[in-house]
């Protein structure tokens, strides 16, 4: 019934608060108070014999954080008439993420693979789900984490550790996978039955360089030279570098799960975790066709561990069953439209206009898009998960060679080598990219990189990568009608039916949630317009829409 991140409440991008406003929210969308809450689930499960012998740092994080005691300790704090000691349910973390994959997946059986840093003690996961149940079937300790290793990696290259990944992934199609190609067996080693050892990560000497990937770094300085410090220029041994740890991380995932794959004989996959999203990596293991089908938690990372607490302590405790495939996650806040329209009025800076007919207010903005303009869009209920789909984005003329340059450096004001996705309709999306035959719906969260056919490339140029690849979301019209609606729009004007498609923020700020921060950010940005639900918007000193148009 309702998801949200608490950092899109606070403004403060991966905030480490306590979810109070996440949590009121959802008591509000359902319409209930804790008092009626039978569970509240957390997707860590730290043991106290598992912190005994670690090191400060992490009992510190136990007593301070993870702890059973420490959370219901702060849930007491903010609903203090609600017995805590019979309503918390501990999750182990990577069951919390399995869980929260497979039981939305649509699948009767499946193999699942979890990914991140770490969980409690472990930092991959494979398990079997079959009906409600989900059976572990191997694991590999943190001192080998994948994750970790990619976390490293991000920071030697001059990024944020549990942060950037993403960039890392975004900048290794500017580097040659073949130059470092005979040291890739120095930071991965594979070895039988799907096994693999991570020998630069053993590099880290006692727990604060556990804590601080201090050995790591030295062996990466070693390997691939100096690190670059944070902000200066990125020269072509970065890039390759990011090729290098991209082709390690994509050869040990396929490595897993063809073993795995041909050891329980599923072919269907689940994924959750951190390193579920990288997108890269997934395009490779759809393509290489050992699943029939896949699907990968579009909350993938530890937001999406509170969403799979609560479907495993659902399955385990509840009569009724969870089935069926998710759609679009749109579980986040939603206003009215006299909520915007009061806000509106109050906002001197700008001027709006209400469309009383969507095909109208459809048409007006593709063609706002087509003229190269572009338009923040704010719709409905926001998406739950790191990806803008549809009703908190930015959209763009895919077609614009200088798009994405203008996009990253006047408007997101980010590395300019990132790139940005492709939104496409269902029924288009074969004529522009190659996806898997049969399978749209896997590409519905923007979670799964694709090539762009080669007779298209040139027209697509602010959305296809240097390596003639793209992030593709694929809509469907019974998923987002308005969207579907005016892609559709775009289509007819251009003849190109896509969009760009980025998340609705600046540099620094989680995606928008409300609608006076979408106001706000719109006003101090380089965005032409901005669309709140049935309103355009422009500010005051911009030419009026219909002086510009007077001649069309």
């Amino acid at each position: 019934m309702a998801a949200a991140a608490e950092e899109r409440f606070t403004g403060e991008k991966t905030t480490g608060a306590f979810p109070v406003n996440a949590i009121e929210f959802c008591l509000r969308q359902a319409g209930i108070d804790m008092a009626d809450v039978d569970h509240v689930a957390h997707g860590f499960d730290y043991r106290r014999s598992e912190v005994d012998d670690a090191s400060d740092y992490t009992r510190g994080r136990f007593h301070e954080v993870y702890s059973s005691e420490v959370q219901r300790a702060q849930l007491e704090k903010h609903w203090p008439d609600v017995d805590w000691a019979s309503r918390f349910v501990p999750v182990p973390h990577h069951m919390a993420h399995a869980a929260s994959a497979f039981h939305l997946s649509g699948f009767d059986e499946a193999l699942i693979l979890v990914a991140d840093g770490m969980g409690e003690t472990e930092s991959l996961t494979v398990a079997v789900g079959t009906g409600r149940d989900m059976e572990i079937v191997h694991q590999v300790p943190a001192l080998h984490s994948l994750g970790a290793f990619y976390g490293a990696a991000t920071l030697h290259l001059g990024f944020e550790y549990a942060m950037d990944e993403y960039k890392v992934m975004g900048l290794a199609p500017y580097g040659d996978r073949d130059r470092y190609a005979g040291r890739l067996g120095e930071l991965v080693r594979l070895g039988a039955k799907g096994t693999y050892t991570i020998p630069l990560l053993g590099e880290n000497r006692g727990w604060r360089e556990h804590e601080t990937q201090a050995g790591a770094l030295r062996e990466l300085t070693r390997l691939f030279g100096p690190p670059r410090l944070p902000g200066r220029p990125l020269e072509q041994r970065h890039m390759d570098m990011a090729a290098a740890v991209q082709t390690a991380l994509e050869m040990t995932l396929t490595h897993i799960l063809r073993h795995f794959a041909e050891e329980t004989g599923r072919r269907r996959l689940c994924m959750a975790g951190g390193v579920a999203l990288n997108c890269t990596a997934n395009g490779l293991i759809s393509r290489s066709r050992l699943f029939d089908d896949i699907f990968v938690q579009p909350a993938a990372g530890d937001d999406g561990s509170a969403l799979g607490a609560a479907l495993l302590v659902h399955q385990e405790r509840a009569a009724a069953d969870i089935r069926g495939r998710m759609t679009m996650p749109y579980w986040g806040p939603e206003f009215t439209a006299d909520e915007i329209s009061t806000l509106l009025k109050e906002t001197p800076q700008c001027r709006a206009r209400r469309y009383e007919e969507q095909p109208k207010l459809i048409a007006d903005v593709a063609r706002l898009l087509a003229d190269g303009d572009v338009v923040a869009w704010f719709q409905g209920r926001m998406e739950f998960g790191p990806r803008a789909l549809g009703n908190r984005s930015i959209l763009a003329d895919p077609r614009d060679p200088g798009m994405r340059d203008r996009l990253n450096t006047l408007v997101k004001q980010r590395e300019d080598f990132r790139p940005f996705a492709p939104v496409v309709r269902e029924e288009d999306v074969h004529r522009f990219f190659e996806v898997v035959d049969g399978s749209p719906a896997r590409y519905a969260h923007m979670l799964f990189v694709v090539r762009t056919k080669e007779e298209y490339r040139e027209a697509l140029p602010a959305v296809t990568h240097v390596d003639g690849t793209a992030r593709v979301q694929v809509v469907r019209r019974a998923d987002n009608e308005r969207l579907w609606e005016l892609i559709g729009a775009f289509g007819e004007l251009t003849g190109i039916p896509v969009l760009l498609n980025t998340s609705f923020n600046l540099r620094g700020q989680p995606v928008i949630c409300d609608p006076a921060e979408a106001l706000r950010t719109y006003l101090r940005s380089q965005l032409d317009h901005l669309v709140l639900g049935d309103n355009l918007v422009a500010r005051l000193d911009a030419p009026a829409r219909q002086d510009k148009d007077a001649d069309r």
